[in-house]
């Protein structure tokens, strides 16, 4: 899974490596994102794909009733995309989590008392984007509209799957040829196996 990650490159390296703008950059660099505290992260919408915003991680589908749902939503396995109530209505959302690092743990005996923190980056520690998805949610009660969204997860390969070495996930990490491609809507299944030169390191 990916509960964690972050982003500390400036905006100028962001807006040069996506080639894009920046909406309200102060959410831009932040040491680490925590999935379960909801924070507004930078995100490319296949919608907008020449700006960089904020979105809200853990997607609320529209039909959600409140915002409980969202500590369940901060991944979507890509197997499930097209069974799952709160992912297949938009499964053509598609958009990059943009990031240059994520942290996992390393389990070193059966019951995880013990366990490696690792921080996983690409090589010269650039820029990257997993593959995500987004969705509009309109609170009933605010009228508010709070754009949120998901990462992508896949099963865990070469050494992901000897780091998370429990439910052996690891994130969709889109190459740099790769990422027009999600956006653009290619098939899921083709993003199920891509590998990304990962460099482990640990904390």
């Amino acid at each position: 899974m990916c509960y964690f990650y972050k982003q500390e490159q400036t905006s100028d390296t962001l807006k040069s490596y996506f080639n894009t703008t920046i909406v309200d950059g102060d959410y831009i660099q932040s040491v680490r994102y925590v999935g379960f505290a909801h924070p507004q992260a930078p995100i490319i919408l296949n919608s907008n794909p020449k700006i960089i915003q904020p979105l809200e991680w853990g997607l609320i589908p529209f039909w959600a009733k409140d915002k409980k749902i969202q500590q369940n939503t901060l991944n979507a396995r890509i197997e499930t995309l097209h069974e799952k109530p709160s992912f297949k209505g938009v499964i053509k959302n598609r958009c990059l989590v943009i990031a240059d690092g994520f942290f996992e743990w390393q389990w070193l005996d059966k019951e995880g008392k013990k366990k490696q923190p690792y921080i996983l980056t690409l090589q010269n520690n650039i820029p990257f984007a997993f593959a995500g998805l987004y969705s509009h949610w309109t609170d009933k009660n605010t009228g508010e509209i709070i754009s949120t969204f998901t990462i992508i997860t896949t099963q865990a390969t070469g050494i992901m799957a000897e780091i998370h070495n429990s439910k052996k996930r690891m994130p969709v990490i889109l190459t740099k040829g790769n990422e027009d491609y999600w956006l653009d809507g290619a098939e899921i299944q083709y993003f199920s196996s891509i590998n990304a030169d990962i460099q482990p390191h640990k904390l």
